[in-house]
């Protein structure tokens, strides 16, 4: 396993990071009980993985729990992201559904003090915005905040997470601007390239890391989506339509000859594609099995795309169609 700088900050982190989402949650066709969290928490860690990505709103902080438990008495062995912004008290958490949204610095205050007891421990390595919008990144009083809790020990740095679903570009590049922001979170994968790719070349230049979160496309570059899948509109990848999946497969089959010549699946080429980028600092595939956690920490081996094929695949892409971008709504008011 090889280890990135987070950004601007001293903190170093696995290159392949363990997305705490799915073990408190059913959106991804399967439940994990809790026993097998913990398992796969600590088989992730057995593996190298030292970066432990969550949020209090994931089971409405069950993955936090989940994680204090697996590694108690280790604080100092693991990097603990957590983020807030959601009020989900009261609330039913399914699928895309967004519930409100609150980043207020009392709000803020209660949701790490929460955050804390959760994962058993007096500090987060990192803390962060869930899905925020322009007008929370414009807003001087939220990142105040945050970094009043850099300056109390409460967090050693922040990040900011876009979503939900892809685009969000100019949330991600004005978030990079926030001296307390040493990463920002994004969806990206080698058939969803934007906005990635420029969030990638402004992050290198900023000394910001870019956390990569669906590197798999929602299954379809694992071989778990294909043309006869059927996805339950309760489950997080239903915004996945047939169409999207045909056009998908397709792309996969034009990328399979760069695969075939680097000996690589194309799991293996989609996750190294991810890892040969500039600006990268780890990637957050969905691991929902005991088994693909070996099989995504051998992918993490310091063997990259060489460049004439990433060439190859930027120049494939640039063929592909362009796609809808999530933004802000322009007339959004202000918490």
């Amino acid at each position: 396993m090889r280890y990135n700088r987070l950004g601007r900050s001293d903190i170093k982190v696995s290159e392949l990071g363990f997305g705490a989402w799915a073990i408190a949650l059913d959106w991804w066709g399967r439940k994990i009980e809790e026993d097998e969290a913990l398992r796969m928490l600590k088989k992730a860690y057995d593996a190298g993985i030292n970066f432990f990505e969550t949020g209090d709103m994931y089971g409405k902080g069950k993955s936090e729990r989940l994680i204090g438990r697996a590694f108690a008495g280790m604080r100092d062995e693991v990097v603990i992201s957590t983020k807030f912004g959601y009020d989900f008290a009261g609330v039913e958490q399914i699928g895309h559904s967004e519930l409100p949204q609150c980043f207020g610095a009392d709000f803020a205050k209660r949701a790490l003090r929460a955050s804390l007891d959760r994962l058993q421990t007096d500090h987060v390595d990192m803390y962060g915005l869930h899905n925020p919008k322009l007008h929370h990144i414009r807003d001087d009083s939220v990142f105040g905040t945050l970094e009043s809790m850099v300056s109390d020990g409460l967090a050693r740095t922040c990040q900011v997470a876009l979503g939900p679903a892809i685009g969000w570009t100019a949330e991600g590049l004005e978030a990079m601007e926030r001296p307390c922001v040493s990463a920002v979170q994004t969806v990206y994968n080698i058939l969803e390239q934007t906005p990635g790719n420029e969030l990638m070349r402004r992050a290198e230049e900023a000394d910001v890391g870019v956390l990569v979160r669906v590197p798999e496309a929602s299954g379809i570059l694992t071989g778990k989506v294909n043309a006869d899948t059927k996805i339950d509109e309760k489950d997080h990848r239903s915004v996945r339509k047939g169409q999207w999946i045909k056009a998908s497969l397709q792309k996969v089959e034009q990328l399979r000859p760069i695969a075939d010549r680097n000996g690589l699946t194309i799991t293996e080429l989609a996750m190294k594609f991810v890892m040969s980028k500039s600006g990268f600092a780890s990637v957050l595939p969905t691991m929902t099995e005991l088994d693909e956690i070996d099989a995504y920490a051998g992918m993490a081996d310091g063997r990259y795309v060489p460049e004439s094929d990433m060439r190859a695949i930027g120049a494939l892409y640039d063929t592909w169609p362009e796609y809808e971008l999530k933004a802000t709504v322009p007339a959004a008011g202000a918490d």
